[in-house]
């Protein structure tokens, strides 16, 4: 595993939102979601492309919390525009699950 600085670490901004809209993409080679998501006054809301159809359900995903680097500049998937990378690990299947906080934080609190 690479070493990076502590000030590469701290040029990453990986903040909470709320997803305030969930929907397939069927134009994409595996299955995603497009989702939108609310990251506060200071951000924003901004648009993720996110393979989680294996283990969520849209209509579960709307009002949940997750978490996403906002600053890795936008991404091309089948002609969607994903603006921010919405974080998750995989299961023992190899399946996303994404990475929510325990508690409810306001939209836009950075990861420190």
């Amino acid at each position: 595993m690479e070493t990076i600085a502590w000030t590469d670490f701290e040029r990453v901004e990986i903040r909470a939102g709320t997803v305030v809209e969930a929907e397939e993409f069927a134009r994409a080679r595996k299955p995603l979601y497009r989702l939108r998501i609310d990251f506060g006054p200071e951000i924003g809301f901004r648009w993720s492309a996110a393979g989680l159809p294996p283990r969520y359900s849209a209509e579960e995903l709307v009002g949940l919390q997750v978490v996403a680097c906002v600053n890795l500049g936008p991404r091309n998937i089948a002609g969607f525009m994903s603006e921010c990378l919405t974080l998750g690990v995989p299961d023992e299947e190899g399946e996303t699950i994404l990475l929510s906080p325990t508690r409810r934080v306001p939209d836009g609190g950075r990861l420190f």
